[in-house]
């Protein structure tokens, strides 16, 4: 495993980290298909025998059970960086999404509970409205969470490069977590240049494309997805022109040495601006396959040039 500095945080991140929506579970739906405890358990432990040592979660994913998971695991690790998101709020009916600084005070000490934690060590907006990081008011409460040590340091969560725009002008932001991977670059590109200016680190969610760049989805038998899987969710013509476009990326592939997966994640990793990629991970296979792309052959100039022109005629 190799690993980068988080911003200007400087911590030592493994460069490739833990996804742990999946791990939620399906009993809530908004998931990836069904898991098994026991086997995300023993998912969570290999990623730690590997070398990893950033986790990404959230307290939405399977409303807190990823959350209890990791810590059960992992608990009160010194050595493991722990990042979680607040904002959909599951305490009340229907879900909602809430950024009111009484609720992120009640989420961030149930959080600390699940987790069993003293500190979260990043604490991220859940993809809040524009809106709410124009006003500012939402970073008043993280600045007081992170004052009475309860947080080490935050972040935010976003959907489109102006979101981040607008956050990295607030000077005690750590980071930003934006869609990155080679079907979707636009809004992570526009934000490398100024998120290195202000020491802010970049974390790439969705790297696989919602699993879309792995090539085990190539054609529609395989789209037969688990109810409460967001994939299931998805257009078959989105599915269609994303999972051709995966295929014509075959020529990544190095037998025995870089699978398609692994290509599409050292895709993210050839930006420096990216401090850390998190693929998700459900079963200890994931992790191994995931996390070994780190040791992968990088993607050549010739390689990144042909990608490109793969794109342009899908």
């Amino acid at each position: 495993m190799r690993y980068r500095v988080f911003g200007k945080l400087g911590w030592k991140v493994s460069e490739i980290g833990f996804g742990a929506w999946a791990i939620g579970g399906n009993r809530f739906g908004n998931s990836y298909g069904p898991t098994d405890d026991n086997v995300s358990r023993e998912a969570i432990q290999r990623a730690l025998e590997l070398g990893c040592n950033f986790f990404d979660t959230a307290d939405i994913y399977g409303h807190g059970h990823s959350e209890k998971l990791l810590g059960e695991v992992i608990g009160n690790r010194p050595d493991v960086y722990i990042a979680t998101k607040v904002g959909g709020d599951f305490y009340h009916t229907p879900v909602k999404m809430n950024f009111d600084s009484d609720y992120i005070r009640f989420a961030c000490d149930q959080s600390l509970k699940r987790l069993q934690r003293e500190v979260i060590d990043l604490y991220q907006l859940h993809n809040p409205p524009i809106d709410y990081l124009q006003e500012g008011k939402v970073f008043d409460v993280l600045d007081s969470l992170q004052m009475k040590g309860k947080i080490r340091a935050y972040g935010v969560s976003i959907h489109f490069a102006e979101e981040g725009l607008t956050a990295i002008s607030y000077p005690t932001l750590a980071s930003i977590q934006v869609v990155y991977n080679i079907f979707r670059q636009k809004d992570a590109v526009a934000l490398f240049q100024p998120a290195k200016e202000k020491g802010i680190a970049i974390i790439a969610r969705e790297p696989l494309s919602n699993g879309l760049l792995t090539g085990k989805y190539s054609t529609p038998d395989t789209w037969k997805f688990f109810k409460g899987d967001i994939r299931g969710d998805m257009p078959a013509n989105y599915l269609r022109t994303h999972t051709r476009a995966a295929e014509k990326l075959r020529f990544l592939e190095v037998p025995g040495k870089r699978t398609l997966a692994q290509a599409a994640l050292q895709f993210t990793l050839s930006s420096e601006a990216i401090s850390v990629s998190i693929p998700g991970c459900k079963t200890p296979a994931q992790v191994e396959e995931n996390l070994s792309a780190s040791d992968c052959p990088p993607l050549t100039e010739d390689e990144l040039g042909k990608i490109l022109t793969s794109l342009s005629t899908s």
